[in-house]
């Protein structure tokens, strides 16, 4: 991003629309060539099973749908469309044959896509099949808030270098959302992200499914799990860092995914999610290793990658919440 005039670089603002700013203007850090990939490791790129195991979900969905005609998949906040591509080529032939996949992203396609992955900015209204959105509610910007030293919460403000004071209490909407999903005792310093902006995006996405299935995977708290000083960070180049609002670093922030749920929808832990769609850690028998070596390292690296998506402490603590649409719940 350029960085701008010194008025722009000392405006204070609200760490949503700094960040709003910072991640998606032009020039910012999800428009940039390398991708999100360049700079941190989610589920999909830690191993092809992810998608594979998508593939699974989708062919369930497409079950519980009466095999349609035409059956979609819209995978949102695509990055460079690893997922999106991942999943069509782990769909049997049939099935692929019948499906639309749709990338949705701001950022422009990537060069080598497959040609039969639309990419959109938006997802697409009235399909159906799958919607499936890994780690893009984290990225929806939202307003953080902290308790000063007379017990009020009050907004963040933020400029542009990082630097971070007190705004006006919080008030209207968000107080209701703070006082319903995270309400924040007297104490001076703590902290909360108010999910309001999350709740909607996510409540619009789900609204472009006439049947089917919507996934959110993120990293996720609930309502008894809530973190008392927020959880707002940075990463750049594979390393957290402090969070900047300048367009040099993402921007991330646990998702209250039960807030964000609507009616008939559960949230589970994504090593849960995953063996439910086949994918374990267990190590091959050795007795494999003396009549075909090649099998028995390739499924010893399998194994340790199932490992690690649904590892206790790492990429298994991630929520799943699961959003019918008109279907019965595949899990």
């Amino acid at each position: 991003m350029t960085a701008g005039t010194r008025d722009e670089w000392q405006e204070w603002r609200g760490w949503r629309a700094a960040a709003q700013n910072a991640l998606y203007a032009p020039g910012g850090f999800y428009r940039r060539a390398e991708g999100p990939a360049g700079h941190f490791r989610t589920s999909v790129h830690a191993s092809p099973l992810f998608a594979r195991a998508v593939a699974r979900l989708l062919c369930r969905v497409d079950e519980a749908l009466g095999r349609p005609a035409v059956l979609d998949f819209v995978d949102m906040a695509a990055g460079r469309g690893e997922l999106a591509d991942g999943v069509l080529a782990a769909l049997p032939a049939d099935v692929a044959a019948r499906t639309r996949v749709c990338a949705v992203e701001i950022a422009e396609r990537p060069a080598g896509l497959d040609h039969r992955i639309e990419w959109l900015t938006e997802p697409p209204r009235g399909t159906t099949g799958l919607l499936f959105a890994n780690e893009w509610l984290d990225n929806v910007p939202v307003e953080v808030a902290e308790v000063d030293a007379a017990g009020v919460a009050r907004l963040v403000l933020v400029r542009e270098d990082g630097a971070e004071r007190l705004g006006e209490p919080v008030d209207g909407e968000p107080a209701r959302w703070l006082e319903r999903w995270w309400p924040l005792p007297g104490e001076a310093g703590l902290r909360a992200e108010i999910g309001l902006s999350r709740d909607e995006a996510w409540a619009t996405a789900v609204a472009t499914l006439r049947r089917g299935l919507a996934v959110a995977v993120d990293y996720a708290h609930t309502a008894d799990t809530r973190p008392p000083f927020g959880t707002l960070t940075g990463f750049r180049e594979g390393r957290e860092t402090t969070p900047v609002p300048d367009g040099s670093c993402d921007l991330t922030a646990h998702v209250a995914l039960d807030a964000c749920a609507l009616p008939g929808a559960r949230v589970l832990p994504q090593r849960e999610a995953l063996r439910a769609l086949g994918v374990t850690g267990g190590r091959p028998p050795l007795t494999l290793a003396s009549t075909d070596p090649a099998a028995y390292v390739r499924a010893l690296a399998s194994a340790g990658e199932a490992a690690e998506l649904t590892a206790t402490g790492g990429l298994g603590d991630f929520g799943w919440l699961v959003q019918p649409v008109g279907v019965e719940d595949p899990f």
